[in-house]
């Protein structure tokens, strides 16, 4: 009789064993998750410092109206948008774009507005 008993004992043991292995093992992915999250916030950092760069380039940049230009960076690729007095700016504000480190390509949607 005594080794019913222990033999229930033992598997009871066995059970809770196995319960809380199959409860950790599905809890693991939540640091995956976590560094996922991680990379996103980076991501976002780096491409917000990027559309700063530009955006500075752009400034710099001599007979170029900034004040009606929107830059976003994502991944390395610009966008400009917006609006420019005259045409050769457009182009001033691409190449400009185009010489900061860490972009690897400029979409330039800026259009002509006389003011």
């Amino acid at each position: 009789m005594k080794t019913v008993g222990f033999l229930k004992t033992l598997g009871s043991v066995v059970a809770m064993v196995a319960a809380c292995s199959v409860y950790a093992q599905t809890n693991a992915p939540a640091t995956d998750t976590a560094s996922a999250a991680a990379a996103v916030k980076a991501g976002k950092a780096a491409n917000h410092q990027l559309g700063r760069k530009v955006r500075a380039a752009l400034t710099k940049t001599q007979g170029l109206d900034v004040s009606n230009i929107s830059v976003r960076a994502r991944g390395g690729a610009v966008t400009l948008t917006g609006s420019v007095p005259d045409e050769g700016q457009i182009e001033a504000a691409g190449t400009a774009a185009k010489g900061v480190a860490g972009v690897t390509s400029v979409s330039n949607k800026l259009t002509v507005v006389q003011q």
